[in-house]
């Protein structure tokens, strides 16, 4: 079962994100992100080298290290033609994250949507029920 769903907007896609920590948001936003752009194979071809990418962002506030955090795996994924399937979250605290990114070809992939990048339009952020949720608005 999925931990997001994706909500209805004008011209662009949304999600919204629930998890038990703000760790498992970053990872849970960012996976929910590429399962809109991408499909996985199956079965992985021999070229299907799996690569792992290290991440550290910092901003002035836990919205905003959301969207540097999305934006920064399109940047990664655009400029070294991946397709991120997971993540791990090292170290979240206050507004510094540290992360890992694992990634395969792009090409090894189905391409179903470009993300332009995340926005902060209608960005939220909060703890509901002992969830912690997000709601981000990618622009198509």
């Amino acid at each position: 079962m999925k931990d997001y769903e994706v909500i209805e907007h004008t011209a662009d896609i949304g999600i919204r994100v629930k998890a038990k920590d703000p760790a498992s948001l970053f990872k849970s936003a960012g996976l929910a992100m590429f399962d809109i752009i991408a499909e996985a194979p199956h079965q992985l071809s021999g070229s299907a080298i799996q690569q792992e990418i290290s991440i550290k962002q910092e901003a002035g506030n836990l919205e905003e290290l959301l969207v540097f955090w999305l934006n920064e795996l399109l940047s990664l994924s655009n400029t070294k033609e991946l397709i991120f399937f997971d993540f791990k979250v090292n170290k979240l605290e206050g507004d510094s994250l540290q992360a890992l990114a694992f990634g395969r070809p792009a090409k090894d992939c189905k391409v179903n949507v470009e993300i332009k990048a995340a926005t902060y339009h209608g960005l939220r952020i909060w703890q509901e029920s002992g969830l912690w949720q997000a709601e981000v608005i990618f622009d198509v």
